[in-house]
């Protein structure tokens, strides 16, 4: 088979571009790594996340070691940013999100199981080690993990983020299908 080209790429998307309804946004809580936010904000264009909050100490778009993974990608979302996990919450909900923490901690359901229809959700994610803000994790409507197989029991933070995204629009395919 024949590698597609940039007219039949774009063609092959435009399908799914359609089928989307639901807005999707993220917060990061915190996520240092200049190569993680870059991962993040590049998978966010890819999955058709339009609004991103910044909250310190999140690596900066600009910064050339977020550019090297961003690749640009970063013009393709709405930044916006607020001093702490709290506020962030408190703009997305303003704007209609409904807030969703991708953390492993107590209590969490797998996000496969978490089902939540066509309406507009944040995904918040943390800091790669200590995870999202206590204060801000107090504060989300529901809290998942992706559920893994191996000998890992986490994944880098840029990996999850892809994976979430990716669940996320799945549900709401799936859901769109099924008449939902």
């Amino acid at each position: 088979m024949k590698p597609l080209g940039t007219t039949d790429l774009k063609r092959l998307h435009r399908v799914w571009r359609r089928r989307t309804t639901q807005r999707l946004a993220v917060i990061l809580d915190g996520v240092q790594q200049p190569f993680n936010v870059g991962g993040i904000l590049r998978s966010s264009a890819a999955y058709g996340v339009g609004d991103l909050w910044l909250v310190p100490p999140t690596a900066e778009p600009a910064s050339p070691k977020v550019q090297v993974t961003a690749k640009g990608c970063d013009r393709f979302l709405t930044i916006q940013r607020a001093p702490t996990g709290v506020e962030a919450l408190a703009q997305a909900r303003a704007a209609g999100y409904t807030p969703v923490a991708i953390e492993l901690t107590a209590g969490a359901e797998p996000l496969f199981d978490l089902h939540l229809g066509a309406r507009p959700i944040v995904a918040v994610f943390g800091h790669e080690e200590r995870g999202i803000h206590h204060t801000t994790l107090a504060e989300v409507d529901h809290i998942a993990y992706l559920p893994l197989l191996g000998g890992v029991g986490s994944l880098n933070v840029a990996h999850c983020a892809t994976a979430a995204l990716a669940e996320l629009r799945r549900q709401h395919w799936a859901d769109r299908a099924g008449g939902g």
